[in-house]
C-alpha cells in the first residue's frame, strides 16, 4: 500500500507529458507550439540548463521564448554547484505541482538520459556516497587520467563502461563506488530498477507516475548536420565570451558543469592554447558522439513513442501519441 507521501508525489506528476529526443533535434521549438495549443508550461529535462551563466553553450531558451511560455528548472544553480538525479526529481515535483494547481499541464522537454529514466522507471539511489572512497577515486582520475579510471570500470562493469564516456568522471566514479560498496555492478542494480516492481525492490523509489513520453527522431545525417551548424551558431553568438566570464567567477566550475558539451574543450583552449579550428572540430565530434549515446539510451526506452521531427504535422503526431498513451490501460 502506498504511503500518503507517495500518493502526493504521484499526483504531482500525473498530468505531466514528456517530449524528448537527441540534442539539436528540434524539441524546444516544437514544445513552444505544443504548450500554446494545450495550455502547458515547460519543465527543463536537462542537466546543464540548471546552471546560471551557461546560456549559449547549453542552448538555453531565449528571453523571448520564456516570455512566450513559462519555463521551469532553468538557472537554479550556480555553476560551481552540483545536482543529483534525486535532487532534480524533487525540484521537478515542485515545478509540476506549481503548474498543475494553476490548471495547466507540465511538459518535460529535454534529453538528459538519467533524468528521463528517473521519470519513466523511478529512482535507483543505490548506496549512499562514501566521501573518502569518492575522493580517492577522483584523485586517481586526476593523477592517472580519465581513461585509466574508465579502464578500471570496464574491468568490473563492461556494460556501464560501454555507455559512459571516459571524461564523464562523475558517473564513472559513481559506478566504481557502487561496485566497491555492494560487490555488484551498477548495471545490475539498474536492470533491477527497470524491470522489477517497487514492492519487490525496496532499494528503488517508484516511478513518479505513468507519464506519456514521445521521442523526436531524425535521420542520422540530418541530425549531425544540425549539430555542426548549431555549434557554429553558438560560437557566432559569443559562446567563447561566455566561457571566459565563467572563468572569472569566484569559484571554479563543478565537475558536473564542466561536463557540459563544448565547455571543457573551450576551457582547455583558454588555459593551454592550441589550434582553434581543431578545438571547434572536437566540440562538433563530441556533441555528435553524445547524440549517438542518447540514441542508444532511447533504444532501451520502448515506452518513448517515436515521432518524425521533420514531419509537417509533427505537433499533431506528438499530441496523438500522448493521447494514445493516456487512454491505454
Amino acid at each position: 500500500m502506498r504511503s500518503a507521501a507517495t500518493i502526493l508525489r504521484m499526483s504531482a506528476f500525473e498530468q505531466a507529458l514528456i517530449l524528448s529526443g537527441p540534442t539539436a533535434c528540434g524539441k524546444s521549438a516544437l514544445a513552444l507550439d505544443l504548450c500554446e495549443r494545450i495550455g502547458g508550461e515547460i519543465v527543463a529535462l536537462d542537466s546543464m540548463t540548471v546552471y546560471r551563466g551557461m546560456d549559449i553553450g547549453t542552448a538555453k531558451p531565449s528571453s523571448a521564448d520564456r516570455a512566450r511560455v513559462p519555463h521551469h528548472l532553468l538557472d537554479v544553480l550556480d555553476p560551481w554547484e552540483s545536482l543529483t538525479v534525486a535532487g532534480w526529481l524533487e525540484r521537478a515535483e515542485a515545478a509540476c505541482t506549481d503548474i498543475t494547481v494553476r490548471g495547466l499541464r507540465p511538459i518535460f522537454v529535454g534529453g538528459t538520459p538519467f533524468y528521463l529514466k528517473a521519470l519513466l522507471h523511478g529512482l535507483f539511489p543505490g548506496p549512499p556516497a562514501d566521501v573518502g572512497l569518492r575522493a580517492n577515486l577522483e584523485a586517481d582520475a586526476d593523477r592517472d587520467g580519465n581513461a585509466a579510471l574508465h579502464a578500471r570500470l570496464a574491468a568490473v562493469d563492461a556494460k556501464t563502461a560501454a555507455r559512459l564516456h571516459p571524461n564523464d568522471v562523475r558517473r564513472v566514479v559513481r559506478a566504481l563506488e557502487v561496485h566497491a560498496l555492494t560487490g555488484k555492478p551498477i548495471s545490475e542494480w539498474q536492470q533491477t530498477w527497470d524491470t522489477v516492481s517497487f514492492s519487490a525492490t525496496p532499494q528503488a523509489a517508484p516511478p513518479p507516475a505513468r507519464i506519456p513520453a514521445v521521442k523526436l527522431e531524425l535521420p542520422r545525417e540530418t541530425l549531425y548536420d544540425r549539430i555542426n551548424r548549431r555549434v557554429t551558431a553558438m560560437l557566432d553568438a559569443g559562446w567563447m565570451d561566455e566561457v571566459r566570464q565563467l572563468k572569472e567567477l569566484p569559484q571554479p566550475l563543478s565537475r558536473e558543469a564542466r561536463q557540459a558539451l563544448g565547455y571543457r574543450e573551450m576551457l582547455e583552449y583558454i588555459d593551454n592554447g592550441g589550434d582553434w579550428d581543431e578545438t571547434v572540430n572536437r566540440i562538433r565530434i563530441h556533441t555528435r558522439q553524445f547524440a549517438k549515446r542518447q540514441l542508444t539510451w532511447f533504444r532501451h526506452m520502448p515506452v518513448c513513442v517515436p515521432v518524425d521531427a521533420n514531419a509537417p504535422d509533427a505537433a499533431d503526431r506528438v499530441r496523438k501519441a500522448w493521447d494514445a498513451a493516456i487512454m491505454s490501460p
